[in-house]
């Protein structure tokens, strides 16, 4: 009796883990779109410092 409960735990361990990898997901990340750059690129004849 022993070893069928180690089986069903095992396969209970198992279980879990693959409905847990194949779940759809449920991020509440918002839904923002593509952001503009609003910075300055890099221009290498601007700095002087070398």
């Amino acid at each position: 009796m022993a070893i069928s409960k180690i089986i069903a735990n095992i396969t209970q361990y198992i279980s879990e883990a693959a409905m847990r990898i194949f779940r759809p997901t449920d991020d509440a990340y918002p839904v923002i779109g593509v952001q503009p750059f609003t910075g300055e690129p890099y221009d290498k004849r601007k700095d002087d410092n070398d």
